[in-house]
């Protein structure tokens, strides 16, 4: 796996939203280092860019990612 910016992994995962979640494992796995990486301790997400933009999806999102070591916040 080639190292990338948390921006490409972040762009990398909404497209993967959007194509019901394919390989969203592989491409939490690619956030979780590019975070260590940069020093960060969380990854921000725009519920605009999100498949389901209400809060359940939301909360469902925030929990699968905490399970695979990836904090998620929402942009306002």
């Amino acid at each position: 796996m080639s190292e990338m910016t948390v921006a490409e992994a972040t762009d990398k995962i909404y497209a993967s939203l959007q194509a019901d979640n394919d390989d969203i494992d592989t491409h939490i796995a690619a956030l979780k280092q590019a975070l260590a990486r940069e020093g960060l301790k969380q990854a921000t997400f725009d519920p605009s860019k999100l498949a389901h933009n209400n809060r359940s999806g939301r909360k469902l999102m925030q929990a699968y990612f905490r399970q695979r070591g990836v904090i998620v916040t929402f942009a306002a």
